[in-house]
């Protein structure tokens, strides 16, 4: 197991500091140039269509889903656990320059999340009785209608369904357990069986419940951090423009911050920024197409509407964790304050802070330890649940296209199983290998979308 342990975090580490980066970063800056910026050009468009006719009350269709239904689920996804834990990672490694460079890739993201959705709904396929089924394998085999092409649409299916539908499911699982365990004293097999039994209840009502549950959850949980997150800066409002200036000085000057080599602190700074930013918008991954591939809208449209999730996710909710994170503990009295030239590791060893307990610290140094808790413990249990929910329903499809109908119902036993699991066992291999198989997601979709680019360019002329 150790040595099976080594390997793939070794895996992990090749591809998230150098391959993933390049990919993803390079398909952001082709497909900004191929649309024109369509991010830029069409961005109050896509507001206009997701939130024109804004209601948590939708509605079922008789097929797929309203454009803001598709954003909350695909948007469900995307706002987990990373929102916090992978923020506060990236500040802890690479300094708050780190922030500078995840907004950069959310940037060029948005182009590459038009054309994922602009492709979901281009090749998506109907049933006879009108179910809708879309995403990454449809139009990898569009793109490769051969043998390659199966090849690589099962490898991303496989690769899905283990990433999100299982252990995905687990690890987000093990968010809500340990935090609400900490929290309210609950044992973490208690909250396992309680989640559960309310994502069972989803995963039979299939998508259009999915939709119904979404749509209220996503915009209440923004409501609840993002007023959290507003009392923290109204407390700490004097230290807002240093925090500011922190995130761009120590985007190109993070030595002066974390110490070592200038080379070296600029690369952990960047790579920090670039794969944390790219693996919490989910751009280019593969993962919410299938969300976006249910919208009954046009392509044109529902790729607007996608990048608005991009913008949410990491502009609004992600800079919210940043901002509490730098004005409380990198400015004023803040326990990493006036560090530079110290030894920063050394520093943060000596404070205790993790990218765990980080903004637990930080709401409470503003208010008690009580209110910080249970403000974690309450957003994590809607970020993680939320995107249990999506990432079951993105693991369901691609298990509907490798085993027919009628094997779902095994999935949803094995999904609702690992939700358990997830909340009593903690193994690291699990973590890595959740980790590898997101990662090899993206290997397939990005090679599918650059070979598709033409449809992308075409639609964004509309």
């Amino acid at each position: 197991m150790d040595r099976l342990l080594n390997i793939v975090s070794l895996i992990n580490e090749y591809l998230s500091d150098y391959v993933l980066i390049v990919l993803l970063l390079g398909g952001g800056i082709y497909f900004s140039v191929i649309t024109r910026f369509v991010q830029v050009r069409c961005f109050f468009e896509g507001l206009r269509h997701a939130f024109g006719n804004f209601s948590v009350r939708g509605g079922a269709k008789k097929t797929g889903l309203s454009p803001f239904q598709a954003l909350s689920a695909a948007v469900a996804a995307q706002v987990g656990t990373g929102n916090i834990v992978g923020a506060s990672g990236a500040i802890l490694i690479g300094g708050p320059g780190a922030i500078f460079w995840m907004w950069l890739v959310a940037f060029f993201g948005m182009a590459t999340i038009y054309a994922e959705a602009v492709l979901a709904i281009k090749t998506r396929v109907t049933d006879d009785d009108g179910t809708l089924h879309g995403g990454p394998v449809y139009y990898i085999k569009h793109a490769f209608p051969n043998v390659f092409g199966k090849i690589l649409a099962v490898f991303f299916a496989l690769a899905t369904i283990g990433a999100l539908g299982f252990m995905g499911t687990m690890v987000q699982a093990n968010s809500i357990g340990e935090t609400c365990s900490t929290a309210w004293g609950i044992p973490s097999w208690t909250i396992g069986i309680i989640v559960a039994v309310f994502a069972g209840f989803v995963f039979i009502g299939g998508v259009s419940r999915l939709a119904s549950v979404t749509e209220k959850i996503v915009p209440a949980m923004a409501l609840i951090y993002l007023a959290g997150g507003l009392f923290v800066l109204l407390s700490r409002v004097t230290y807002l423009p240093e925090t500011f200036m922190m995130i761009f000085k120590y985007a190109f000057d993070p030595q002066a911050l974390i110490g070592g080599g200038v080379g070296y602190a600029l690369k952990t700074a960047i790579s920090q920024g670039v794969k944390r930013g790219l693996f919490s918008n989910e751009a280019g991954m593969g993962s919410t197409p299938h969300a976006h591939a249910m919208a009954q809208t046009s392509p044109h449209v529902q790729g607007t509407v996608a990048m608005t999730g991009v913008f949410f996710d990491t502009a609004v909710v992600l800079t919210m964790t940043a901002l509490i994170i730098i004005s409380t503990i990198y400015t004023g009295d803040g326990p990493l304050a006036n560090i530079a030239g110290r030894n920063y590791h050394e520093v943060l060893l000596n404070a205790g802070l993790t990218q765990t307990n980080l903004v637990q610290y930080a709401v409470a140094s503003v208010s008690s330890a009580f209110l910080g808790n249970n403000f974690v413990a309450v957003c994590l249990l809607f970020f993680a649940f939320s995107t249990i929910l999506s990432w079951n329903f993105f693991g369901k499809i691609n298990f509907h296209y490798l085993f027919g109908k009628k094997a779902v119902v095994v999935y949803s036993i094995l999904s609702v199983c690992c939700i358990f699991l997830g909340t009593t066992v903690k193994s690291s291999l699990v973590w890595n290998l959740q980790d590898m198989l997101n990662q090899l997601m993206v290997l397939p979709n990005i090679i599918a979308l650059f070979a598709l680019s033409a449809m992308v360019s075409s639609s964004s002329r509309k």
